[in-house]
């Protein structure tokens, strides 16, 4: 059985630990096991998932990110290139790459906010795993050609 890749941001990698740990347990749990890749940013990541769909040793791609509104625009066009990047190599390598990419607007770092954030990390990191595991399965049915033909 494949493994999932999972890629990491360094920035605010001590928030992402919390999303990729609790993602990872979800994965063991139903069998799966992972490999962690870290890149500068999350520009990256369309690149690098590229690289790592492209191998053929994995089953999906998992990137784990913050990219936060730092009070100048470019937090936007950034999530939106990210999003599209990984998009468009999901399509061109036939391997998922799936998203936990939190672009929150207001991102203080006062230790109340940095919990909130923390503990919200941990519960996308479960459903990441999750929606992995449902794809993967769907993609694995036998049965998913017949209910996708007209």
């Amino acid at each position: 059985m494949k493994k999932i890749a999972f890629i990491s941001a360094t920035w605010h990698s001590d928030l992402l630990e919390g999303a990729s740990g609790s993602c990872e347990a979800v994965l063991t749990d139903a069998g799966r096991a992972a490999d962690r890749f870290v890149v500068p940013g999350a520009l990256e990541f369309p690149l690098f998932a590229k690289r790592l769909s492209e191998s053929g040793r994995y089953a999906a791609v998992i990137a784990f990110g913050l990219i936060v509104d730092g009070g100048i625009y470019a937090h936007e066009f950034v999530a939106e290139a990210v999003i599209s990047g990984m998009m468009k190599v999901q399509l061109e390598t036939g391997v998922p790459i799936l998203s936990c990419v939190l672009t929150p607007r207001q991102f203080d770092e006062t230790p109340e906010r940095i919990g909130y954030f923390r503990e919200h990390l941990i519960g996308k990191g479960r459903e990441v795993g999750g929606a992995c595991l449902k794809l993967l399965a769907a993609m694995d049915d036998p049965r998913l050609a017949e209910k996708l033909a007209y």
